[in-house]
């Protein structure tokens, strides 16, 4: 098999390649803007492109090391492995941080899953997850009937009852789009006290995906006054929504679940198979959660809470990597110190 870098010109089949849009040609060209070192790879036979993935190297202060990152990839094998290991080499990396888009059985022990038994032959730990192992996923191919049946009685009542009140929801993936987005969103973290990317972050995402028909974004208006934006990915016959931001204005007339609702056959229009919810919290959420609003809407939608196989350090310097994942820690004990004390 012939592993090399991806070409420019081979963008197309490399997308076809991957399974999620976080491992698409566009995303890695965005995370590039965002100062990140990026390879990908792909892996031939035959003359033709097999396999691929993305992986993104971030520089740690004050030292000469990176952390890799590969998230959303395809089943870890001996290639694969391998590859990265010259990767680590190339970059100085201290690790790299696979999340798998594996899914294991909601009961199935971690450790007995084949994948899992995969990567212990090598130098991984268990790391810190940066994308939630939890989701939703929602059956696209099912009818407008059926989805609407799938719902709790009280999201199909908000969501009538948005329809009644007569908010209405468009596409506008323009920069005025984002723009909108963007205003919502600052106010949502103000008002939730958690952490968003900055508008930097999404204009740049924006100026890459803008005419790749991946990214798009709803807004969701009553009375002229745009009261949730949503940033929804279009990739592979899959529908994901990693983005919304919600306005405090107007709550009565239930934006949101008509929101939902829209994106949904917003999938369904685009030939959708699948919708997937981008997260959510575990088998048994806390109710006190921070998250257990989000998680809780998600779910009065029908999906299948489903899990993949988790977040594994594969390492190469053992030494750095426990200084880093003591700094690593301390840094995420200051974070949530100072979003408590952001609520007081």
């Amino acid at each position: 098999m012939l592993i090399r870098n991806i070409r420019p010109e081979e963008k197309d089949i490399y997308n076809r390649a991957v399974i999620h849009p976080i491992q698409s040609y566009e995303w890695g060209e965005f995370r590039k803007k965002t100062g990140l070192e990026v390879e990908r790879i792909g892996f031939f036979a035959g003359g033709k492109l097999q396999k691929a993935m993305t992986v993104t190297f971030h520089k740690l202060p004050f030292v000469n090391y990176t952390i890799g990152y590969f998230p959303k990839g395809l089943t870890p094998d001996e290639e694969q492995m391998s590859t990265l290991q010259q990767l680590a080499e190339k970059h100085r990396a201290i690790c790299i941080k696979l999340e798998p888009a594996v899914i294991k059985e909601l009961d199935q022990q971690h450790d007995n899953h084949p994948s899992v038994k995969f990567l212990k032959k090598y130098q991984i730990e268990e790391g810190r997850s940066l994308f939630t192992p939890f989701t939703f996923h929602l059956n696209l191919k099912l009818s407008e009937e059926e989805l609407m049946n799938k719902m709790t009685s009280k999201a199909r009542y908000n969501t009538r009852l948005a329809m009644k009140k007569g908010v209405k929801v468009v596409e506008d993936s323009s920069e005025r789009g984002l723009e909108d987005y963007i205003k919502i969103l600052e106010e949502t973290t103000k008002r939730q006290a958690f952490y968003a990317h900055s508008p930097e972050y999404f204009r740049k995402m924006w100026q890459v995906f803008k005419d790749s028909g991946i990214m798009h974004i709803l807004k969701a208006s009553y009375e002229n006054q745009v009261l949730v934006v949503w940033i929804v990915f279009v990739f592979n016959n899959v529908l994901y929504y990693p983005y919304g931001a919600s306005s405090s204005s107007h709550r009565e007339v239930m934006a949101s679940n008509l929101m939902m609702w829209e994106t949904i056959r917003f999938g369904k229009k685009h030939n959708c198979q699948l919708f997937d919810m981008w997260g959510a919290l575990g088998l048994n959420p806390n109710p006190k959660d921070p998250w257990f609003g989000f998680h809780r809407f998600k779910r009065s939608y029908g999906g299948q809470l489903v899990e993949s196989i988790g977040t594994y350090d594969l390492v190469y310097q053992y030494p750095m990597y426990k200084l880093y994942t003591v700094g690593d820690a301390l840094r995420w004990k200051f974070l949530r110190l100072k979003k408590k004390f952001t609520k007081l």
